[in-house]
């Protein structure tokens, strides 16, 4: 690129005595069309603020549990124009070595409602120039013509047999990020060795096509198609397939409230209840249009709790309505509330939740099955932070339960590995409220999730029976699994790496704690380095995964803890069940021994005081 388009006298004379900082604001002045966020590193510049400039411009995104994840603003670790169309032609260039058909066959791109005013930089901006990128190209690309939940890219990418997709959406994360998410051709968000080759193409071809910039072509390109109705009602009809009991959802009195936490959900989840013969829930008023804001809550993160649900609680005490369903702003994931007898709510936790679609998923399909069908033949899926409760439903029924690496990715393409063998798979989940019910869709899915969630309410209440009464029902048949999830905000990733170090050196070079507190530590299990004590040859079966830290605990009391970072946010997660046998259930007593553990935990290994770490504010 000549840097004939921006004033190089100025940043000839605004030199910052660093060769490779020069380079990348000359680059980026030069390749930038956004005025604000050029605006932003010509001010910084112009400010000397030498040091911002180059945390903004020296280093690059990379593929984390859920593709490219940042901020919205100026710079090459940020998400904007520039990275975005970056990122697009190192896919292009990527798909093109991958696909003789790629542009053919074409390529998915969907949005969120999310927008950042100060850096001109919305969802579907970002979307219309991913798309320019590939109809430059003469890609045909599949372009919504509004916003959709995050699982309809996945799903159109394999309805339209597309070689790919990109959703633009930072789901849960708060108002000041975006991403971009990618999806494989069958469906499964991308994972390694495609993200890895993927940044290589990235970097082959950082300087903007010619046509790279031009956001109208999805307006005037023949190339561009709008998959919006053809997908939604092939959703609509598909999501039927996991519906078994309509004609009480028919006649059903229960109500439902939903929220849409200021996202994409609202319209979607009305459809979703209509196909499955319910009225329409109630929708929160205040949240039910988008707001990239989020403006009544202080984060949109449905796991939040009570918290941010208060004003869904609020109208549904109102109306009358028993079971609160929130989707998150992309409406990928599912948060449930049951009011209960004494009139308090009952927020339930993602392990909970899974207990519950466990246990229904299974029944539904004991009741539905042929006479020849075999268990054998059926799987369910968790990450390995999420509860075990599964693998116990599984041991008694006689399906499998397996597991994977933490990120719905890990599932996704496990899942379809397994259709591939002809075996049918029921339910995944993680623990974070990520629910897969049935395979329409190979990630999680809110949507479908939400009208599960209220035919299960409905079936329950013929029964004489609440959501939470059938939930210590499961735990009394399969033992109790109490669980504890939640994290640490941490910003210094020199912290982080010396509080993981100091775990793998703990009792000496290469050596693991052998108790933490008065607990006796039976395996440990470390997938940052592949190393797992409880295998003969020491080495973890789940694939190593070097760029993020996770450390897995067993105790002798059968407790199950995990330290991770999020590969998302800066938070250290911490991940603790303790799981009783059948029969064996004295909750209060677990409850009582969790709660030690993970003092001990907190205390003995992440020493927030010491470390400055902040707690999650409950």
């Amino acid at each position: 690129g000549a840097p004939g388009d921006v004033n190089s006298n100025v940043l000839v004379s605004r030199s910052t005595g660093d060769a490779q900082l020069d380079k990348a604001v000359w680059q980026w002045l030069s390749w930038d069309k956004n005025q604000k966020t050029k605006e932003q590193i010509e001010s910084l510049l112009q400010a000397g603020k030498h040091r911002e400039l180059r945390e903004r411009l020296c280093c690059r995104l990379s593929f984390g549990t859920a593709g490219l994840r940042s901020a919205m603003g100026a710079g090459f670790c940020y998400i904007n124009d520039l990275t975005v169309i970056q990122s697009t032609q190192g896919i292009y260039k990527y798909l093109e070595r991958n696909f003789s058909d790629f542009k053919q066959r074409g390529f998915v791109v969907g949005y969120d409602t999310r927008g950042q005013v100060t850096s001109n930089c919305s969802s579907k901006k970002l979307a219309k120039l991913t798309a320019a990128v590939l109809l430059a190209k003469d890609v045909l690309v599949y372009f919504f013509s509004t916003y959709v939940p995050t699982p309809f890219v996945p799903y159109a990418v394999q309805q339209l047999g597309a070689v790919a997709g990109v959703m633009i959406t930072a789901s849960h994360n708060r108002k000041e990020d975006n991403g971009y998410k990618v999806y494989w051709e069958n469906g499964a968000q991308i994972t390694s060795p495609h993200d890895k080759e993927i940044i290589k193409c990235i970097e082959e071809c950082v300087e903007p096509w010619s046509g790279s910039w031009n956001e109208n072509l999805v307006d005037t390109s023949p190339l561009r198609q709008d998959p919006l109705q053809k997908i939604c009602d092939s959703y609509m009809e598909d999501l039927t397939k996991i519906c078994y009991h309509r004609e009480l959802n028919v006649q059903s009195s229960l109500k439902f409230v939903h929220t849409s936490f200021h996202g994409v959900g609202h319209d979607y989840v009305q459809l979703a209840f209509r196909a499955f013969g319910f009225q329409p829930p109630i929708p929160v008023p205040e949240q039910k249009d988008p707001d990239p804001d989020f403006s009544t809550v202080k984060c949109p993160n449905p796991e939040e709790g009570e918290s941010v649900l208060e004003l869904s609680l609020r109208l549904a005490e109102k109306e009358g309505a028993r079971v609160v369903v929130a989707t998150d702003p992309d409406a990928d994931r599912l948060a449930v509330a049951e009011q209960q007898e004494n009139g308090c709510w009952k927020v339930f936790t993602g392990n909970e939740l899974a207990a519950l679609f466990g246990w229904w998923m299974f029944s539904c399909w004991k009741e539905n099955c042929s006479q020849d069908a075999d268990v054998g033949n059926v799987y369910m899926l968790a990450t390995t932070v999420s509860s075990k409760i599964l693998r116990a439903i599984a041991l008694k029924e006689g399906f499998h339960f397996e597991e994977t690496l933490p990120g719905f990715k890990w599932i996704g393409s496990r899942v379809k590995n397994l259709l591939d063998k002809g075996k049918e798979v029921l339910f995944a989940f993680e623990e974070s409220i990520g629910f897969m019910c049935g395979t329409s869709v190979l990630d999680k899915d809110g949507v479908s999730a939400a009208v599960v969630i209220a035919e299960m309410a409905t079936y329950l209440q013929g029964q004489g029976l609440t959501l939470a009464q059938k939930l210590v029902d499961i735990y009394e048949i399969y033992g109790y699994h109490i669980s504890k999830t939640s994290y640490f905000l941490c910003h210094e990733p020199a912290t982080i790496k010396r509080i993981f170090e100091r775990l793998r050196n703990f009792e000496g070079p290469e050596s693991y704690p052998r108790c933490c507190g008065a607990f006796s530590i039976l395996h440990v299990r470390d997938v940052t380095t592949g190393y797992d004590s409880s295998q003969l040859n020491h080495k973890a079966v789940l694939p190593v995964s070097k760029s993020s830290q996770m450390i897995t605990f067993t105790f002798q009391n059968g407790c199950v803890a995990t330290l991770r970072t999020s590969g998302t946010e800066p938070k250290i997660k911490y991940y603790a069940e303790m799981c009783a046998l059948p029969g064996h259930s004295d909750r209060s007593v677990l409850e009582e021994e969790l709660q030690k553990l993970i003092e001990a935990l907190i205390g003995d290994f992440l020493e927030p005081a010491k470390n400055g770490l902040t707690w999650r504010s409950a």
